[in-house]
C-alpha cells in the first residue's frame, strides 16, 4: 500500500553548505548558481486533480533554474536523505555542491534521483523507503527515484528483494506471460520501496555473442521475440506500479565494444536497423512504454555525422521521435560513460543532447557543470526556454501518469512484499523452465553419489553446492575462478578423485583460455564432467567432449538451485535456446531453439 500523498502545497527550501564545486585534482569552477534573493522560499504547486491543469500550473510556477533541475537525474551518497556521514558529505559536496540529498534536491530540484548499492546501501527495505520518503519530503517537485533492476547480471537491490532470474532465462522459457508476472512482482517491490522508475526492460537484440556489454540480459537474437518479451515487461512493471523505460536506443545488441569504457560502432545499414533493432522499440512504444533511453553508440547508417545517439538529431528526433512516433520521456544512459564524453566534453554534452531531442540528463559527472552550462545555453540563445519547456512538460506529464505526482511517498509498512514467498514462487517456477540442456550422454541425471563443484564464481560454485547438497548429493566446492591458474587446476584435478561427477560452472570462457583448460584437465581423469554456462550460453562452445553441458543464463539463487534439481533429475529441462551459439569452425555448435530433456 501507499501512503496517503505527501502534501506539495508547500515546501521549505533549505539552505546549502558549499557553494563552490570542486573537480579532480581540486580546481574550483565557478560559483554554483543559488536561488536569486527575490526567488520565494516557498514553491507553490497546484493540486493534481487534472493533468494539463497540474502540468499547466507547476510549470507556470517554476524559474528557469527550476526548468534546468528538473532535467537532470543524479545519484546522491548516504543511506539517508539528510546523512551526516563524513564519507557520503564530502562526495555529495565534492560532486553536487550540497551536503546531503535531502539538501541537494531542496536547492536544485532536480527531476530524478537513481540509487546504487554502493551509493545509498539498499540492503534493508525499510531503509530504502525511509531514504525515499526521506527525498520526496525535501523535494518542491514530485520525484523519480529509480534504479537499473533488470535482474541477472544487472541489479541495484539485493536481497531480501526477489532476484528473478533476468532477461535471456525468460526468453529460454519462452513464456510471455511469466515475463509480466515476473516484472509486476518485481514493479510492485520496488514501489514498497518509494521507487517509481525502472530503467528496464532491455530492448536490444543480441546478435554479437561476443556483445561485451549486453549478452544475457536481452532476451533473445531473434527480433520478434524481443519485441514479444519487452512489450510484456513494459506492461508488467507499470501494473507493479513503476515507471519503465526500453533501452538502449536505437539498439546495442550488435558490438564488440561497452559503451562504459569505449564508442561502440554498429555497423548494420538502415534496413537491417529496421529488421533487427527497431522491433522491439516500436513494440515497447506501442505497448505505452514511458521511456525511452539512448545508446551512446555511433551508428553511421542513421547519422553520418557519426554523433553518438545520446547527442544526434536524426537519430533522436528523425528516427524515435518523427519515424516511430514516440512523444514520451527521452532520458539518456549514464553521461559518466566514455562512450558520451570521448569526443566532446562535460560542458558540451548535456547542451547537445537537448538540441537532439533528449528529455532527462542521467549522472553528468560534473552537476555543477553540467547545469550551468544548460543555463548559459539558454542565456545565449542557443538553447530556447521553449525547448526547456517541452522536455519538462513531458517530465511532470509523465509523473502525473504515474501517480507521482498524487503520491510521492510509500507507507513505510508495506514493504512485506518485497521477497513475498509469492514472488520467490515466481522467480523458481522462471528458473525451473529456464535451464537448457544443450548436451547430455546419459550422464544426467545423477541421482546420488559425491559431486565437485568447481569452476567460476566463490557465491556461484558454494550455492551451487548448498542446492546439490539439498536435493541428496554429496557435493563439495573447489573454487578456481575465472583464470585458473596452474596450481588451481591441479588443485580440481586431484579433488576430482573418487567423485562420481563434476560440475565446472563456467563464465565467459576464451576459446584455449583457462576455464576451457581447466575443463580439459578435468575430463581426463575419467570422472563424468557437467559444465553449466551461468553467463551467456556461448561458453558451450568452448569445451569439446564433456559428458553434458547446461546453460542457466544466470547465478541467482533461484537459478542455481533450478541447476541443482535439472542434475539430480528433480526438474525435467524445458529450456530452449533464445539465441544461436557458434561453433569453433564458424558454424553452429547449438540452434536457436535446441534443447533437450529426460523424456
Amino acid at each position: 500500500m501507499r501512503s496517503p500523498k505527501l502534501s506539495r502545497k508547500t515546501v521549505l527550501v533549505s539552505s546549502v553548505a558549499g557553494a563552490f564545486a570542486v573537480i579532480g585534482g581540486g580546481a574550483v569552477i565557478a560559483e554554483v548558481s543559488r536561488r536569486d534573493e527575490d526567488e520565494p522560499d516557498r514553491f507553490e504547486l497546484p493540486d493534481p486533480d487534472s493533468a494539463e491543469k497540474w502540468v499547466h500550473e507547476t510549470l507556470a510556477a517554476m524559474s528557469l533554474k527550476d526548468k534546468v533541475g528538473q532535467l537532470f537525474m543524479v545519484y546522491v551518497h548516504g543511506e539517508t536523505a539528510d546523512t551526516d556521514q563524513a564519507d557520503a558529505v564530502d562526495s555529495n559536496r565534492e560532486r553536487l555542491g550540497a551536503d546531503n540529498g535531502a539538501a541537494f534536491v531542496a536547492e536544485f530540484r532536480p527531476g530524478g534521483i537513481i540509487y546504487f548499492d554502493w551509493a545509498n546501501g539498499l540492503t534493508d527495505p525499510n531503509q530504502v523507503v525511509a531514504l525515499s520518503n526521506g527525498l520526496q519530503e525535501a523535494s518542491a517537485v514530485p520525484l523519480f527515484i529509480a534504479t537499473d533492476q533488470e535482474y541477472g547480471t544487472v541489479v541495484r537491490i539485493g536481497e531480501p528483494a526477489t532476484q528473478f532470474p533476468g532477461a535471456m532465462p525468460l526468453g529460454a522459457t519462452r513464456d510471455v506471460e511469466a515475463a509480466t508476472r515476473a516484472a509486476e512482482a518485481a514493479g510492485a517491490e520496488l514501489r514498497a520501496m518509494g521507487l517509481n522508475l525502472n530503467f528496464a526492460p532491455d530492448a536490444d537484440v543480441n546478435v554479437d555473442p561476443a556483445n561485451p556489454v549486453i549478452g544475457v540480459r536481452s532476451f533473445s537474437s531473434d527480433p520478434a521475440l524481443v519485441a514479444e518479451f519487452t512489450t510484456a515487461q513494459t506492461g508488467g512493471y507499470q501494473a507493479g506500479g513503476v515507471a519503465v523505460s526500453a533501452k538502449h536506443f536505437p539498439g546495442h545488441g550488435d558490438t564488440g565494444t561497452d559503451s562504459h569504457l569505449g564508442l561502440p560502432v554498429i555497423t548494420h545499414t538502415a534496413e537491417e536497423w529496421e529488421r533487427i533493432d527497431a522491433p522491439p522499440f516500436t513494440a515497447a512504444i506501442g505497448a505505452g512504454t514511458d521511456m525511452v533511453m539512448s545508446g551512446h553508440l555511433q551508428f553511421p547508417a542513421l547519422d553520418d555525422s557519426l554523433k553518438p545517439a545520446t547527442l544526434s538529431g536524426p537519430i533522436i528526433t528523425g528516427l524515435l521521435r518523427e519515424q516511430l512516433g514516440f512523444d514520451g520521456v527521452v532520458v539518456t544512459d549514464s553521461l559518466e560513460m566514455e562512450g558520451v564524453r570521448s569526443e566532446y566534453g562535460d560542458e558540451r554534452v548535456p547542451v547537445m543532447a537537448l538540441q537532439a531531442g533528449v528529455d532527462m540528463l542521467l549522472m553528468p559527472p560534473d552537476f555543477p557543470l553540467a547545469y550551468e552550462s544548460v543555463l548559459a545555453a539558454v542565456a545565449s540563445g542557443e538553447l530556447t526556454e521553449e525547448r526547456i519547456d517541452a522536455s519538462v512538460r513531458r517530465l511532470l506529464a509523465l509523473k502525473f501518469a504515474r501517480g507521482i505526482a498524487a503520491e510521492p511517498g510509500t507507507d513505510p509498512s508495506g514493504t512485506d512484499v518485497v521477497g513475498s514467498d509469492a514472488h520467490r514462487e515466481v522467480a523458481a517456477d522462471i528458473a525451473d523452465r529456464s535451464i537448457t540442456l544443450l548436451a547430455n550422454d546419459g550422464t544426467l541425471p545423477f541421482k546420488t553419489g559425491k559431486v565437485l563443484v568447481t569452476g567460476w564464481g566463490e557465491n556461484t560454485t558454494a550455492r551451487l553446492t548448498e542446492s546439490l547438497n539439498a536435493e541428496g548429493l554429496q557435493a563439495e566446492a573447489l573454487v578456481t575462478g575465472e583464470e585458473p591458474s596452474a596450481d588451481q587446476v591441479k588443485a580440481a584435478v586431484e579433488a576430482a578423485k573418487g567423485r562420481g561427477l563434476v560440475v565446472v560452472s563456467t563464465f565467459s570462457v576464451e576459446a584455449d583460455g583457462a576455464q576451457a583448460k581447466l575443463v580439459a584437465e578435468l575430463l581426463k581423469t575419467g570422472v563424468p564432467v557437467v559444465t553449466a554456462a551461468v553467463g551467456t550460453p556461448y561458453d558451450a562452445a568452448r569445451h569439446s567432449a564433456v559428458n553434458a553441458s547446461l546453460a542457466s543464463y544466470s547465478y541467482t539463487l533461484a537459478s542455481l538451485a533450478s541447476l541443482a534439481k535439472v542434475i539430480t533429475g528433480a526438474v525435467n529441462p524445458t529450456g530452449t535456446l533464445p539465441v544461436d551459439v557458434p561453433g569453433a569452425d564458424g558454424g553452429t555448435a547449438f540452434a536457436f531453439g535446441h534443447g533437450l530433456n529426460y523424456t
